[in-house]
């Protein structure tokens, strides 16, 4: 291939990219206030100024779209939520890390957490299946985390896996409440998320008992 045909393909997939790109931000923009299953592609494509028929170099249908944007969404997360409750520190250290780390993901990417909170009971079935399963991959990473805790000692793999599921369905309530919290309602949201961890916690210790 001759350089010039190739500097010319690079330009065509990053033109490429950046159409996958912005159809991904307007359908996020539009979902703002509606559901999934209720967005049509031709408002999308209408948003980005596109012909319909290029959606379909990108997406086979808004399903796609939306599988797209769960990992977009939640890809990235992978680590961090581990890395917070791996962390030093005794349990309120880390719930404080933990509930910082969801109202900081708020803050940057409501749009994003709006989306995931609806549409992980929504009627796109491809979308709820996508986030279930990022959200067993983050359960499966937190058990590894609380594994390495010296309060884990005696469980078993089944009961470790259980806590974590509890931890990760709390921390999607948490961003659902942040999310809607108006006014002096975000510390108020924080702290009862701050509670409910807590009281897990406490439970954890004597689960065993």
């Amino acid at each position: 291939m001759s350089h010039t045909s190739s500097a010319a393909t690079g330009v065509r997939q990053a033109q490429k990219l950046k159409t996958r790109q912005a159809l991904l931000d307007a359908a996020l923009a539009l979902l703002e206030e509606q559901s999934l299953s209720s967005l049509g592609l031709r408002e999308v494509t209408r948003a980005v100024g596109v012909a319909p028929t290029a959606f379909y170099r990108h997406f086979r249908d808004t399903a796609d779209l939306g599988v797209a944007l769960v990992e977009e969404a939640l890809g990235s997360l992978h680590g961090t939520i581990g890395t917070a409750l791996a962390d030093e520190g005794d349990a309120a250290a880390r719930i404080d890390r933990t509930v910082g780390l969801i109202a900081d993901l708020v803050r940057t990417h409501p749009a994003h957490v709006r989306f995931i909170a609806r549409e992980r009971h929504g009627g796109v079935q491809p979308v709820r299946e996508a986030i279930g399963t990022q959200l067993r991959l983050f359960a499966q990473e937190v058990a590894a985390a609380f594994a390495r805790q010296p309060e884990s000692k005696g469980w078993s793999e089944e009961d470790l896996l259980m806590l974590a599921g509890l931890y990760v369905d709390h921390m999607v309530m948490a961003a659902s409440a942040l999310l809607e919290a108006e006014g002096g309602g975000e510390e108020r949201a924080r702290d009862t998320a701050r509670r409910q961890l807590r009281l897990v916690s406490l439970g954890r210790l004597h689960w065993l008992d």
